[in-house]
């Protein structure tokens, strides 16, 4: 390891980013005082900073956003996708700006420290983003010390020893703790929307799921029954639901395919229909027997062009995964439905002999901005 007790900080630094490979980064301290260890990634969206930092798919990673404004939309209860920020840290270049958006009912930074999350500002993120392309996601620590005391060693070691996403099982952490009843639909910017209609009655596994994958279900129609990410097969059975949804999440899709992977395996052979999206594609996958790998820098934005292969038909999708399905692994009764135009990757696949079908893509996150909605109406179909 290195020795990292000569570097001084920089004056007025009060925040730092170490590296596992013994970089160092300064900058100013935003949102909450303290540390966190985790994957240092980056977003290319230039809106939603809000839902990406509660999107339970980012446990376990430090957000570098590309985009420089961040904050000049405040924060506000409604763009939540999961009550509290899944993200350990996030990284942006300017200082936070100030809220000038009438949904805003705090400011950005305010919302920070309410919500224990530490930031970091003043950084070469364009830099950042060069080093995490050519390297790959590094392991990192994010420090926000309003005295300027930093003890880089001790910051350098927690990076070096924390294990990484590879095999770590984080679905367990984001997951609901108890089955709830999930009611709200699609919203205007005014109100949300309510549906009266519940035509179809889905499970929903949660492995982190987002709100608005809810929202959207229940749109199309679906009265929607979430269960926790360890819920056997039996249990979801006796629901007797019309289908059962899979949800996005963090973590290596192996190391929670070790206990959904029977499960989804179990519906399969029930010929419950099943919809997946994000680590739900990811899962299905590993249930049909193909495999899946980390990616050397992971799909992360809202601006990812998808090449629907059925229609022809290109989507703007908004991304963030880590992992991805290697498509030669699967099976003869699975095709290949969905490709990235960026890499050539799998994004969505569907079962032949089976009602089932997923995309690594979040068709809910409307950066289209609903290029991909009609995926749920597909679900519905195929319940109906």
């Amino acid at each position: 390891m290195k020795n990292l007790s000569n570097i001084k900080a920089p004056a007025n630094a009060t925040g730092v980013i170490v590296m596992a490979d013994g970089r160092v980064i300064w900058g100013r301290g935003i949102g909450a005082s303290g540390k966190n260890v985790g994957e240092i990634c980056f977003n290319t969206g230039m809106t939603g900073y809000q839902e990406t930092l509660t999107d339970p798919s980012y446990a376990g990673q430090i957000i570098t956003f590309t985009f420089p404004h961040i904050g000049n939309v405040g924060a506000n209860e409604k763009d939540l996708e999961c009550p509290n920020p899944a993200a350990r840290g996030l990284i942006v270049r300017d200082d936070i700006t100030s809220p000038s958006n009438w949904r805003a009912q705090t400011p950005f930074n305010d919302w920070l420290v309410e919500k224990n999350l530490p930031g970091i500002c003043g950084v070469d993120t364009r830099a950042l983003t060069r080093i995490i392309r050519d390297g790959g996601a590094l392991n990192g620590v994010i420090c926000h010390s309003p005295d300027g005391v930093f003890d880089l060693d001790a910051l350098y070691e927690e990076a070096c020893l924390w294990p990484g996403l590879d095999g770590m099982d984080l679905a367990k952490e984001v997951t609901c703790e108890k089955v709830y009843a999930w009611e709200g639909a699609c919203w205007s910017p005014n109100n949300e929307q309510r549906t009266t209609s519940n035509e179809y009655h889905v499970v929903a596994m949660d492995f982190g799921a987002k709100r608005n994958i809810l929202r959207c279900l229940t749109s199309a129609g679906c009265k929607v029954t979430v269960v926790p990410a360890h819920t056997n097969a039996d249990e979801i059975l006796a629901y007797k639901p019309d289908g059962v949804f899979l949800s996005n999440g963090p973590g290596d899709p192996a190391a929670t395919g070790a206990y959904a992977v029977p499960t989804i395996r179990a519906l399969l052979e029930k010929n419950v229909p099943i919809f997946g999206i994000c680590l739900g594609h990811q899962l299905l996958a590993l249930a049909l027997g193909g495999k899946t790998k980390k990616m050397h820098l992971g799909h992360r934005g809202a601006n990812h062009p998808v090449k629907d292969l059925q229609t022809g038909k290109v989507e703007i999708t908004s991304q963030n995964h880590g992992f991805c399905v290697l498509p030669e692994s699967l099976p003869q009764n699975t095709d290949i439905t969905h490709v990235s135009l960026f890499d050539g990757s799998n994004e969505g696949l569907r079962v032949t002999d089976k009602p089932a079908f997923s995309v690594q893509y979040h068709p809910e996150a409307s950066p289209g901005p609903q290029d991909s909605h009609y995926l749920f109406d597909r679900f519905v179909e195929m319940m109906r």
